[in-house]
Parts: C-alpha cells; sequence; structure tokens
C-alpha cells in the first residue's frame, strides 16, 4: 500500500529552526506526503521562511487567527490532513531521512497496527548531537505506557485507516493523553528499534520544566485516566524512576562527548 502521510507541524516563532524540520521531511526517501504547517500567529520571521518552501505543492501553510498554543495548531492540521498515517514533526525537531520508509514497513507488515514510533537523539540548540538517545522497548501496551512516555511526539505516527483521526485535548503532555487513549482500546504501540530523529534542546523546553512535568502527570493518571489513588501513586513512582534513569543517563553520556 502506498500510503500518503500527514505531516503535522505547528509553528512560533520558530524561524532559526523551521527550514531545518521542513528540508528534513523533503529530504525523506518516501515521497509520498504532505506537510501541513500551522502558524500560530509568530511575531518573528516564521511565515517568511516557510513560504520559501510553498513552491513544493506537498506543503501546505495555514495560519491561525489569533494564538491559540501547539494543541489547537496541531488540531487544525489534523483537520485539514489527507493521509493514512499522521506524523508529528514540531518546528524545531528533525527527521533522518529514512524515518518514513523504516516505518511504513512496519505499517505494512503489521495491518492491526496502531502507533509507530521510534528511537530518537537529543541536540542542542545549534543542532550538534549531545550524544543522548531515548530508547524504548519494541511494544508498549496501554499498562506500560502509564509507567513511563517513551513514544516521543517527534517520532509517532498512526493509523488513520485504522483509528480514523484522533485530536489532542488541552492539557500537559498531550501527546502522551492521545498515546494513551488509542492503546487504552488494546492496541499496541510498536517500535521501529534505531534512532530516527532528532530532538531539539532549548532553553525555554517545557520539557525542561521537571516540577511542573510531575504534575501533569500526575493530573493525567487522576484527571485523565481516572485512576484510583492506590494505583495512581504505583504508576508515579515507576514514571518518577524511569525520569531518573533518563536525566542520569543523559548526564553520562553528556560527560563522555
Amino acid at each position: 500500500m502506498n500510503y500518503l502521510v500527514s505531516v503535522i507541524t505547528p509553528c512560533y516563532n520558530s524561524r532559526h529552526y523551521i527550514a531545518d524540520a521542513i528540508q528534513s521531511v523533503i529530504s525523506q526517501s518516501y515521497a509520498n506526503w504532505e506537510m501541513i504547517i500551522v502558524d500560530d500567529c509568530s511575531t518573528d520571521r516564521s511565515v517568511a521562511v516557510i513560504e520559501k518552501f510553498l513552491t513544493d505543492p506537498r506543503i501546505k501553510l495555514y495560519k491561525q487567527a489569533q494564538n491559540s498554543g501547539p494543541v489547537l495548531a496541531r488540531n487544525l492540521a489534523i483537520s485539514k490532513a489527507s493521509g493514512d498515517i499522521i506524523a508529528f514533526l514540531d518546528s524545531d525537531d528533525i527527521w533522518n531521512e529514512d524515518k518514513l520508509q523504516e516505518q511504513l514497513e512496519v505499517y505494512k507488515a503489521n495491518s492491526s497496527c496502531a502507533i509507530v514510533f521510534s528511537d530518537y537523539e537529543y541536540i542542542n540548540v545549534h543542532g550538534r548531537s549531545v550524544n543522548k538517545f531515548i530508547r524504548g522497548p519494541k511494544y508498549i501496551g496501554y499498562r506500560s505506557l502509564l509507567k513511563s512516555n517513551y513514544i516521543g511526539c517527534l517520532t509517532a505516527t498512526y493509523n488513520v485507516a485504522l483509528l480514523g483521526k484522533r485530536y489532542l485535548i488541552a492539557h500537559g503532555h498531550e501527546d502522551y493523553i492521545l498515546w494513551l487513549s488509542i492503546l487504552r482500546e488494546g492496541f499496541v504501540a510498536m517500535n521501529v528499534g534505531k534512532s530516527l530523529a532528532k530532538y531539539r534542546v532549548l532553553s525555554n523546553s517545557i520539557s525542561s520544566n521537571k516540577l511542573k512535568a510531575a504534575r501533569w502527570q500526575w493530573s493525567i493518571y487522576r484527571n485523565v485516566e481516572k485512576i484510583g489513588l492506590t494505583r495512581s501513586i504505583y504508576y508515579f513512582i515507576h514514571y518518577a524512576f524511569s525520569a531518573i534513569i533518563k536525566r542520569k543517563a543523559g548526564l553520562f553520556a553528556t560527560s563522555n562527548q
């Protein structure tokens, strides 16, 4: 099957990075894609940078009427998508050139697969590797995902032909909530098993605020997934331990550059 992949990219004040993100899609070895970029009222020259790429008919730009945040930007892009597969790429991240091809091979071999993701690596603001990789298990079910989110949004794809279009809700870790909502239905997420994307760590990255992330995680257990107190504590302990392990792995890797 020659899947059409819809690449969902929200953008806000990313003039320094958006060209790299777009170019990484254009450079894909798999060519049957559309890239839907939603600019969320950028105040820099992001739109001017994006417009230079619109000569490629596969790239489409939509502009929000007012700044509304990445959730509504992604949801608008999803609503405009025509693809069999939805893929996510933020405006400051980068894909390896075989990213889509490798993931689509998994879908072709597993017609009932709902989510395919991959490992990824961290890069600094200048695009250089910091020698830190996030590696996930080969298969992830709902209960496993409650313990730790190894599905990086920049690597994630989901099967529209199987699931229909799925949208995000306005809550911290909105992508994680989306994966949980899908796996809760009994589906399994599959990992390609290699690093296929690069996550750019910026000084203002939300993920860098560990306390806020922990609060969001707890809220997901209690208010979104409606998990009881005892089980929420159980999963939160796993989440915290996993976060410490990831942090130590990153520090070790960085110290050995």
